[in-house]
């Protein structure tokens, strides 16, 4: 899915969840100088040059001799910057470039419980990215017995490169998704008065189409909506967060008195830019750095009820769903490259990065912890404040538990990837 960033205290990072197919979060500029040229600049200095030197020497022959004023001492330059190259053997990407390395370079690669990402290595290499073709075929006949035949196979078909910057900075930011787990009706009542929708019939013909005040206080606005519920939830910070994190479970209550599981996925949204309600807090002065996180943010709004909806009109952006089956609920949503995800072992990347389908090593730390967080996850997803060379967003899975950690994460994080040799 692609999703935005979990709404946090967090600036996007030198760039991405619309999470909009998993639910992760939110995520959450120059001049011009290219247009007088060179030759040209130097052009104009020297039409000016000429005339104003002349008026320098007449004024010098009018007046009397002046005492020749001090020399200006001398200055050295200061050192020009020498950026040194990369090594042989560097893969350039668009917004990152890739630094050869070893497999003994890996902080904690052999303590990795390297059999846990089989299942989602499998899933890559149903689309598997350029150049993977081989090594893919080879997964899909293979069974290893244990971590250790995991990383046997991996080592002897695979180089290591650490990822950089284009400018050779090796640490980022890692954050965390998760696909949320909400209980919903089919039809509204008292009780459950927030409707989620499916994209309105004519989101193709207006562009960018109603922001998210006009969706709920406009007229017209409203007619053009209505007929499209898919469900509705209690609290709009339910709603809020499914169109964050751009998909989600539904336990959904039917007319008959029955319930089932269903999963929303992506299908589109508004076309206004996505706002940090995080962000507009801290900025407010309603919290304090380090407390715009999604839980501070719920409390915030469950001791101000009656500011929800003026915080909520802060993001202009709203996410359109298409409801799915949920056959299987230990199979997770879908990702940008179109394979489900794996909790623990996916993450969303800037694909300009780091292509789809690409094993990647993070290390980084737990939420709120400092116990290290060292494995192999795969790259499957993006999102729209997942942008730059070190950036991920880590797949957490659904529930309580993943719902805390994905909240509270935001570590600093170095990255490899593994690319077939």
């Amino acid at each position: 899915m692609v999703h935005q960033m979990m709404p946090t205290n967090k600036a996007p990072a030198p760039r991405a969840s619309s999470t909009s197919h998993v639910m992760r979060i939110p995520r959450l500029l120059p001049a011009h100088p290219h247009r007088l040229s060179p030759p040209a600049a130097t052009a104009r200095r020297g039409s000016l040059a000429a005339p104003l030197s002349v008026l320098a020497l007449l004024a010098s022959c009018a007046q009397a001799p002046r005492t020749p004023a001090p020399a200006p001492e001398e200055t050295t330059a200061p050192p020009a910057v020498v950026v040194a190259p990369p090594p042989p053997g560097t893969l350039q990407r668009n917004r990152s470039r890739w630094i050869p390395a070893r497999f003994d370079e890996l902080p904690g690669w052999q303590q990795d419980r390297s059999s846990e990402l089989w299942p989602a290595l499998r899933q890559g290499c149903e689309r598997p990215a350029a150049g993977w073709a081989a090594v893919c075929a080879q997964v899909r006949s293979t069974n290893p017995a244990d971590d250790q035949e995991v990383r046997e196979f991996l080592q002897a078909r695979l180089q290591v490169y650490r990822v950089e910057s284009p400018e050779g900075e090796a640490n980022g930011l890692i954050t965390g998704y998760f696909e949320p787990l909400i209980a919903a009706s089919r039809r509204a009542n008292p009780y459950r008065r927030v409707p989620l929708h499916a994209a309105p019939a004519d989101l193709e013909q207006r562009k960018p189409y109603w922001t998210r005040e006009q969706l709920e206080s406009l007229p017209a606005a409203q007619a053009a909506m209505r007929g499209r519920e898919i469900a509705w939830v209690t609290d709009p910070l339910d709603a809020l967060i499914l169109q964050i994190q751009g998909s989600g479970r539904l336990l959904i209550s039917e007319p008959d008195g029955s319930e089932r599981l269903v999963r929303l996925a992506f299908a589109g949204h508004n076309g206004h830019p996505y706002k940090s309600v995080g962000r507009w807090l801290l900025d407010q002065g309603e919290l304090r750095p380090g407390e715009a996180t999604w839980p501070g943010i719920k409390e915030w709004a469950r001791r101000n009820p009656k500011r929800v909806q003026e915080m909520l009109w802060q993001n202009p952006r709203t996410v359109f769903f298409r409801e799915e089956p949920l056959p299987d609920p230990r199979v997770g949503p879908k990702g940008a490259q179109a394979v489900p995800l794996t909790p623990g072992r996916s993450i969303a990347v800037d694909p300009q990065s780091v292509p789809y389908g690409t094993p990647v090593w993070l290390d980084t730390t737990e939420p709120l912890s400092s116990r290290p967080l060292q494995r192999l996850v795969m790259a499957q997803d993006t999102g729209s404040a997942i942008v730059g060379a070190v950036r991920a967003d880590f797949f957490w899975g659904w529930g309580d538990e993943a719902e805390a950690q994905a909240g509270r994460m935001k570590q600093g994080l170095r990255a490899w990837v593994l690319w077939p040799r």
